[in-house]
């Protein structure tokens, strides 16, 4: 019979390959703020279907089990892996966080909401 240390180490050869992981692993990892104070957890990414590029994270941040949590999307390109956090650092300043908009599911059709999400963090759309 494995050890839970085993199969940890057996789904981790499955799910990542060098600097590469699986969507399904990417989820509940853990958001943190420059500082390293945990602000939420990935809920989802969403990926172009047609480039292949990931667009932005759906994040889950505050609450107390789901309940009083809001969902907010961050560009994918404001975060950055933190190996020593075993989580994600979002590149932005508190504020900025603070005024992202909310998330809703029928904005992920909306393709100027997407032009407005990266420009409110100030990077360049995944798709350019």
């Amino acid at each position: 019979m494995q050890s839970a240390m085993e199969k940890r180490q057996e789904t981790l050869k499955r799910d990542e390959t060098g600097s590469l992981i699986s969507a399904d692993k990417v989820q509940g990892t853990d958001i943190y703020n420059r500082r390293g104070d945990n602000l939420g957890e990935v809920e989802n990414v969403m990926i172009d279907k047609v480039s292949g590029k990931v667009a932005y994270a759906v994040v889950t941040f505050g609450g107390f089990l789901g309940i009083g949590a809001e969902r907010r999307a961050l560009p994918w390109n404001v975060l950055r892996y933190d190996v020593d956090l075993g989580g994600y650092v979002v590149n932005a300043d508190d504020d900025v966080l603070r005024r992202t908009p909310v998330y809703a599911d029928n904005t992920k059709v909306d393709p100027e909401w997407g032009t407005r999400l990266h420009g409110h963090f100030g990077v360049p759309p995944y798709w350019q």
